[in-house]
């Protein structure tokens, strides 16, 4: 296992004792630090080695792989449910049998408390033996007591620990089973499904192992207590025994309807979190066409079908905690009236002992067993889900890429695949070709052509029907939207290679990003956000070329890498990178340049998935293929063509690319040590607060590794505040419902505690019947017998009705509060500015709505109305106790400060804990959303094993704070119960002592209750640490309710309907900057644009062109005046501005086709993963169009299409938009030179703006600068285009 991290706390429990590891002493240092400050990350102790998330996933793997195995010669479904059980069966049972134990202890508590009653009911205070006797038994209820405190914990703390060592392997399969998904099954899922899957599938492994044993030791326990009964009272027991019975068959029946209604919500859950990781992704998009508000009724209509679903389980667990609150109650009270119905006479001493076997069912059978089922038929579907993923297909090395022996080649033969197995016509068909060294192959053909999937064939990701590809030789991959990690742009280059000053200084002046780096900064320190903020698209894409030309690999598969810069970038990154850096390699360039084509050593055509022709350029040339004229036609770039019967002309360059396939200059260094990346131990950058600066760790060998530096979100200290307690409930339902609410809980509380007491009444009247003080056949006797009795069952029926209202009631609140809250935050997210989504990355935003709002639609109303009714149930008894037997006030009130302290105490570290246990999860789910988008990137490099241990140390970080939160509740809870089995020994002493003054009744009743603390009094105080806890994700939900805004979306001015008439833009002294701290990237733009003109706005990457265009939407606040026909922008609601623009952009969304009436029939895949790029922007240019707009905006909209279909779209534009204002930036020069006006922009101003002929003849402008560039030749067709 490599160092992922600096550790300096090693973990005290390897080294702890038994007494300490019972007791969990070993923690106490940590709750010092917590009560003297707030806790850092780097406060937290390390991962034991047995719970590290590699160990953990390999292990469970081996099992899964095998019953893979089985399954296939079994011609059967794989179980994952085996695997699982091999894994961890063994030692599950084995702590297994401390459950048995336990409840053992609790068993044989009701005898010891009989047996010290009948002592009361007998008193003699001359009988010594009978004293010591009884002293004999109050000394083994207090044993029982405290073996029970310590076992339960032990019991509960390697229960839970089982079920996160589950949870972390098997997030770790999925992880590593998404980094080898095939095209076909990317298409199946989506990041929010595995997302979800991560979040709330995997969470069922943690719940569900606390309550397994219950599910035998349930059923056992009530065989015995059974059998104590029927001795103790006879026949009578099986009445309350058949309503147990009854009761366990309707909560099974409650079980099943859990089942289907999880799946039912999960599926709406995905859907949900899809949803909303498009919006995250897409926000910029639906801000400029001002979508929002389709948007979030899209998500509330979803997560309205979602609160259905949740609600009508919340009922079925509310009808569960109410039966476990009342059940004990109504089997006694039938055990009773089947005992006076049968004339049985019982003593005083009995009535307690049934009444507290009874008490020893509560949890085990009517808590814990009906949570079991519940669990497990939850984890049962969640099992499958997780199984369907694992089993989706993954990608097969559908040829092995041989080890370069010398002999580097890319061979295809005879190569036909198509992506769906399903499709008729294939994507590619029967391409036959080779690539040798030191040759460049150029890719052309129109948008859908297959370009991009011939570089997957070769990569393997495109699995053959019929022919073959042979690859020797290592491979890098630049993919056509450039994929960057969230780190450092350094560790974004160097991917996991040694750094080395010289040939880095090398690649970065190739890849002309040295400006660039000079401009962000310091580029070890400068850190990349999500998605590649703050970098623009043409840097991304100059810094996904570096990665390549840095791995120094053999073969090199450009996609259609130059589309994303302007005409002299693109001029450098050919001649520099692709014709010097990488002349001696194998390259293969999709491009729609077509003027680099004449220094190609050979030209491949496509259309349709076919071969139409291949060949040098001069062969092109004499075949004058007719199909070269469908690009060719008046492009930028490319030769004039040749007229019939004229000497062909043939430049300079050409000639001497045709004699060698490229200029030789000994340029690359070698690589000497290409393994350094494996034999040297990898610094994951995940490093602790300390590092968390951005600066990378020094390391002694100076290896860079990938480096991932996501800072964790600022986190809230101290307690939760009773405002978000006020909130949370209000936003669920009015004061008068919290009110009845209230007073429910209260009048049940009380009816359930006069039972208690009305049962010692009636035990007295019993032990007088008993011993023939009172006889039955007497009047005024069955006059009181049935008075008691019927008082007796109106508290029964009361505290089941008051139990049943008040767990709906506080159900329908509470899962209410969670749909409001939801729905705020959506509402603020999307009112938020663009700036919010680029310093937050995907994966925090995203946890705010899968993480925590599940738990508030799940687990909060769960242990709140637990905690409520745990609490309640303390006071209530401790009041009875106190009424009935005054004397036991004096240990009541020192128990309840020492706990009042302790859970200060302890609530001071577990927040913090909790807190960082929040942040540290956001980390492993923005990995993931990342490594998914980059998926083809990590397998083209084979760095998979690089992002599988970068996964681990995100898991490792988590699983720390986890495994602290566990072992803290059970620290409390160990404390707790200790100091209650040393009240229930006072008690039960201090009943022998005074005896003499108390009647049986009163000892039966104070022993029974401080038995029903026991367990009651550590839950409470535990369960009101752990709403507090869960707070937090109300907390966190509500932050997000509060955040910044952009300006509103109407205002009370509204402009004319058929405003802007004519669409005259006027910039005066506009400055812009992305906030308040950055840079201007516009400043002081004065620019004039005339009604119905047609703008073509040039310049270098990062000149601000696409800054000019946030201005004019505002997608940030810009300085200076814009005005639109007159109307000043800012004096306009955001939306009314928006709407009235056209734009299309560079990258896209799958719902906006969705959302077109007709959906084109075709179905899109997540972020239309099944369309080519071009195709994409072609879908979100007609989505432009059809919007019909006065002013019509076009953001480098046709970078990624062939030149033939842009000068297509031009022209269309030119014809349908003669009466609009265009705008058009554009990185080829081609695309605008048939504008009328020319705008460049340098460094955020207006450097020149003039017709295009004028600017040409101006030998000293920047315009004419820049066509030069581009060569004699295309310079030539540009200046005759114009004309």
């Amino acid at each position: 296992m490599p160092l992922l991290y600096p550790k300096v706390k090693p973990n005290p429990l390897q080294k702890a004792n038994l007494c300490s590891r019972l007791f969990f002493w070993w923690l106490n240092p940590l709750f010092k630090i917590g009560h003297k400050r707030k806790l850092e990350a780097n406060d937290m102790y390390s991962v034991l080695p047995e719970d590290r998330s590699q160990h953990l996933g390999e292990e469970l793997q081996g099992y899964w792989d095998q019953e893979v195995l089985r399954a296939q010669q079994d011609a059967r479904e794989p179980s994952l449910t085996k695997a699982i059980i091999k894994c961890y069966g063994k030692s599950y049972l084995v702590w297994g049998m401390l459950t048995f134990l336990e409840e053992g202890t609790r068993v044989v508590q009701p005898i010891f408390l009989g047996k010290m009653v009948s002592y009361v009911e007998n008193y003699d205070p001359s009988d010594s033996a009978a004293l010591h006797e009884a002293y004999g038994y109050a000394a083994g209820l207090s044993a029982c007591v405290l073996v029970w405190a310590v076992l339960h914990h032990l019991y509960f703390y390697h229960m839970q620990r089982v079920g996160m060592r589950l949870r972390v392997a098997v997030c770790r399969m999925i992880y590593s089973k998404a980094l080898r998904l095939s095209r076909s099954a990317m298409g199946k899922t989506s990041t929010g499904q595995v997302v979800n899957l991560l979040s709330n599938d995997v969470n069922q492994f943690d719940q569900v192992m606390m309550f397994l044993h219950y599910l035998w030791v349930g059923p056992l326990q009530v065989v015995a207590v059974t059998a104590l009964l029927w001795m103790e009272i006879g026949m009578s027991c099986l009445a309350g025994m058949a309503v147990l019975i009854i009761l366990l068959l309707l909560q099974s029946c409650f079980a099943m309807s859990f089942s289907s209604l999880r799946s039912k919500t999960t599926a709406l859950t995905d859907k949900r979190i899809r949803t909303m990781s498009e919006v995250v992704t897409g926000i910029r998009t639906i801000k400029m066409n001002a979508w929002e508000k389709s948007f979030i009724d899209r998500i509330t209509r979803l997560r309205r079908k979602e609160i259905s679903k949740i609600l009508r389980s919340s009922y079925l667990r509310g009808m569960n905690l109410a039966s476990f609150f009342a059940v004990s109650k109504i089997m006694i009270f039938v055990t009773f009236v089947a005992n006076e119905l049968l004339d049985n006479l019982i003593t005083g001493s009995q009535v307690f002992v049934v009444v507290m076997l009874f008490e020893a069912l509560r949890f085990s059978s009517t808590l814990f067993f009906p949570m079991a089922v519940e669990k497990v038929s939850e984890a049962v579907v969640s099992i499958q889900r997780i199984k369907n993923f694992l089993l989706l297909d993954e990608i097969s090395q559908c040829y092995p890429h041989l080890p370069s022996d010398g002999k580097m080649i890319v061979d295809v033969q005879v190569f036909t695949a198509s992506w769906e197995k399903a499709s008729e016509t294939p994507t590619l068909q029967g391409l036959s070709f080779s690539v040798r060294p030191g040759e460049l192959l150029a890719v052309v053909g129109p948008v859908g052509a297959g370009k991009s999937s011939l570089l997957c064939a070769v990569l393997g990701e495109l699995p053959p029907s019929q022919g073959q590809v042979s690859v020797h030789g290592r491979i890098a991959y630049v993919s056509q939207q450039p994929w960057v990690f969230p780190g450092t742009v350094r560790s974004n280059i160097l991917f996991g290679k040694k750094y080395e000053v010289d040939r880095y200084e090398k690649v970065i002046k190739a890849c002309a990003l040295e400006e660039d780096l000079w401009l962000l900064g310091a580029e070890a320190i400068i850190e990349i956000g999500d998605g590649g903020t703050p970098l623009s698209e043409g840097q991304k894409a100059r810094i996904s070329l570096a990665r390549a030309v840095y791995q120094d690999a053999d073969i090199y598969l450009l996609d259609d890498p130059l589309s994303a810069v302007d005409a002299g970038v693109s001029r450098h990154l050919f001649e520099q990178c692709v014709r010097q850096a990488l002349k001696e390699k194998i390259t293969i360039l999709v491009t729609h340049q077509l003027q680099y084509l004449k220094d190609a050593s050979q030209i491949l055509m496509l259309k349709d998935g076919k071969m139409v022709e291949r060949g040098t350029y001069s062969e092109f040339l004499k075949s004058r293929a007719d199909i070269f004229s469908l690009f060719e036609k008046g492009n930028e770039q490319s030769e004039p063509s040749p007229v019939p019967g004229a000497p062909t002309v043939i430049s300079e360059s050409l000639v001497q690319s045709l004699q060698s396939p490229r200029p030789s200059l000994k340029d690359a260094a070698p690589e000497d040590q290409e393994m350094a990346a494996h034999q040297a131990p990898l610094f994951l950058g995940f490093f602790r607060q300390e590092h968390w600066s951005g600066l990378p760790f020094p390391s002694p060998m100076h290896i860079e590794n990938i480096q991932v530096t996501l800072p964790l979100e600022d986190h809230l200290e101290g307690k939760v505040g009773f405002k978000t307690y006020k909130n949370y409930f209000t936003a669920g339902a009015d004061w008068l419902v919290i009110i009845f609410l209230i007073l429910v809980n209260i009048a049940a509380q009380v009816a359930y505690v006069l039972q208690d007491w009305w049962l010692a009444f009636w035990a007295n009247l019993q032990s007088d019947l008993y011993s023939g003080a009172l006889v039955k056949e007497d009047e005024a006797v069955v006059f009181v017998l049935n008075w008691y009795l019927g008082v007796y069952s109106g508290l029964t029926v009361s505290t089941v009705l008051f139990g049943i209202t008040k767990s709906l009631l506080i159900f329908y609140i509470l899962v209410n509060s969670s749909q409001t809250v939801h729905n705020k935050m959506l509402e603020t997210i999307l009112r938020a500015p663009v700036l919010f989504f680029h310093r937050n990355p995907i994966g925090r935003i995203l946890n705010r709505f899968s993480k925590d709002i599940g738990h508030m639609d799940d687990l909060l109303p769960l242990t709140f109305q637990d905690f409520i009714q745990a609490f309640l149930l303390v006071v209530g008894v401790v009041g009875v106790m106190v009424a009935a037997v005054p004397w036991t006030a004096i240990p009541v009130i020192p128990l309840g400060i020492i706990f009042f302290f302790l859970r200060r105490y302890f609530l001071e570290t577990s927040q913090d804990v909790k807190r960082l246990e929040c942040t540290t999860r956001s980390p492993v789910f923005s990995h993931l959303a990342s490594s998914l988008q980059g998926l083809w990137t990590i397998r083209a490099y084979k760095a998979e094993q690089k992002f599988q241990e970068l996964f681990d140390a995100h898991q490792d970080l988590h699983s720390e704070a986890w495994f602290l939160l566990l072992t803290m509740s059970r620290w409390l809870a160990v404390y707790l119960d200790v100091i209650c089995a040393i009240f229930v020994t006072l008690v039960a002493f201090g009943a022998l002592i005074l005896a003499e003054t108390l009647t049986p009744g009163q000892v039966g009743l104070v022993l029974s209750l401080t038995l029903t603390l026991m367990g009651m009094f550590q839950w409470c105080v535990r369960q009101s640490a752990e709403v507090e806890n869960m707070m937090i994700s109300v907390e966190r939900g509500i932050e997000y309710t509060d955040l910044e805004k952009e300006a509103p979306w109407e205002l009370g001015y509204c402009p004319p309907p058929l405003w802007p008439p004519n669409g005259r833009i006027s910039f005066f002294s506009v400055n812009l900057r992305y906030n308040s701290d950055s840079p201007l990237v516009l400043r002081n733009l004065e620019a004039f644009i005339y009604p119905r003109g047609k703008y073509g706005i040039v310049g270098r990457t990062g000149a601000g062109k696409s800054s000019l265009i946030a201005a004019l939407f505002r997608l940030s606040e810009p300085e200076g005046d814009i005005y639109i026909d007159g109307i000043l922008t800012t004096s306009i609601g955001l939306h009314d501005l928006r709407k009235k623009m056209s734009v299309a952009l560079q990258v896209q969304l799958k719902e906006s086709i969705e959302s077109l009436p007709a959906k084109m029939n075709t179905e899109l895949a997540e972020s239309g993963l099944n369309l080519s790029v071009g195709q994409k922007q072609l879908v979100c240019l007609a989505r432009a169009l059809l919007k019909k707009n006065q002013i019509l905006i076009m953001d480098k909209a046709t970078s990624y299409v062939d030149p033939r279909t842009d000068e297509l779209i031009q022209k269309i534009i030119c014809e349908r938009f003669a009466q609009c204002t265009v705008l058009t930036i554009a990185h080829r020069l081609s695309t605008v030179i048939s504008c009328e006006w020319i705008m460049v922009l340098d460094l955020g101003t207006d450097k020149e703006c003039h017709r295009p002929y004028n600017l040409l003849r101006d030998k000293k402008s920047l315009f004419y600068k820049m066509v030069q560039q581009l060569g004699k030749a295309e310079a030539a067709v540009l200046t005759k285009r114009e004309k």
